[in-house]
């Protein structure tokens, strides 16, 4: 009886301390909303700050390695998408990341941002928004495993 409660106790800590220990941080592939199909990779990476930020390390559609953002404004006008930064300003609150920005290279258009792990961190789930969060638009990104 005394083996199987320690056994419960050690399987709930593990459970409590891997719950703790998923960060966003890492490389994720993002799914396009209309066709399913994987589009690019996203690393995401914690700041000097404490904030995190995401950037476009690989477009898998070798026909659109070289694009640029043409919608664009300000620096990144003309940026290859690729090594794009396109999420920022994310800030951990409680179990979700919030007060974020992320910007769409198709459109060039920045939105409000937050994001939440998922499925013990396998999964993200990224909301963009124009000012409330009920009216926005999410995607849930898959965890890379290198």
């Amino acid at each position: 009886m005394l083996l199987k409660k320690s056994a419960l106790t050690l399987a709930l800590l593990f459970t409590t301390l891997s719950t703790f220990a998923a960060s966003p941080e890492g490389v994720w592939k993002t799914i396009d909303d209309a066709t399913g199909e994987a589009r690019s990779y996203v690393t995401i990476s914690t700041n000097d700050n404490g904030s995190f930020s995401g950037k476009i390390s690989k477009i898998l559609d070798p026909a659109k390695q070289e694009s640029v953002c043409v919608k664009c404004e300000g620096e990144r006008k003309g940026q290859k998408i690729e090594g794009m930064t396109i999420l920022w300003g994310m800030e951990k609150q409680g179990n979700k990341y919030d007060d974020g920005k992320i910007i769409d290279p198709e459109s060039g258009k920045i939105y409000s941002a937050n994001m939440k792990l998922l499925e013990n961190g396998n999964k993200l789930e990224v909301r963009g928004y124009i000012g409330f969060s009920l009216i926005g638009r999410s995607q849930t990104w898959e965890r890379v495993e290198q």
